[in-house]
């Protein structure tokens, strides 16, 4: 598999290392990931990690055609400006800057979370205020759909299986 998966929390020492997970590592070294983008991620306090490849292919589609059109920019300056490029160490640690760890309010433990083809490094108390919160939305975006289906007399199993 391909994906980053999971949670793990791992130790965030004085100079601002921390060593990527054994399985992140492991699925950097089958997919040939020699560096990864970190980044602080504009929705919620963690940074970003993506391979550099993915990263590239994610945001070539956030080029726009024309290169002065101004509501792009927000854009463009969420995503590059405070993007750092790093290359783990032989054992598997980078560092984080000083305005990442500020950014994502980090300490001396951090957890990594997989999201499929990046990861996100939290606070650890954090992430998990904000997987509850996540998995609350979701549950309630599934009642309200099983409602209005019920209003509209649709059959949500069969529903479900004409939208798969």
């Amino acid at each position: 598999m391909s994906l980053f998966l999971g949670t793990i929390t791992n130790k965030l020492d004085k100079k601002g290392r921390v060593s990527i997970p054994a399985p992140y590592r492991s699925l950097m070294a089958r997919l040939g990931v020699e560096e990864l983008i970190l980044r602080p991620y504009h929705l919620d306090p963690c940074v970003e990690g993506w391979p550099q490849s993915a990263f590239e292919q994610y945001s070539a589609d956030a080029q726009p055609a024309d290169p002065f059109e101004d509501p792009q920019d927000d854009l463009l300056l969420t995503l590059f400006s405070q993007a750092e490029s790093i290359r783990p160490d032989s054992e598997g640690r980078v560092v984080l800057s000083e305005a990442l760890i500020a950014y994502a309010n980090l300490s001396e433990s951090v957890a990594f979370a997989g999201l499929g083809k990046k990861f996100q490094i939290w606070e650890p108390n954090t992430l998990k205020e904000r997987q509850t919160a996540a998995m609350k939305a979701r549950q309630e975006k599934q009642r309200a759909r099983e409602a209005l289906q019920t209003a509209l007399g649709i059959d949500g199993r069969r529903a479900g299986r004409d939208e798969a």
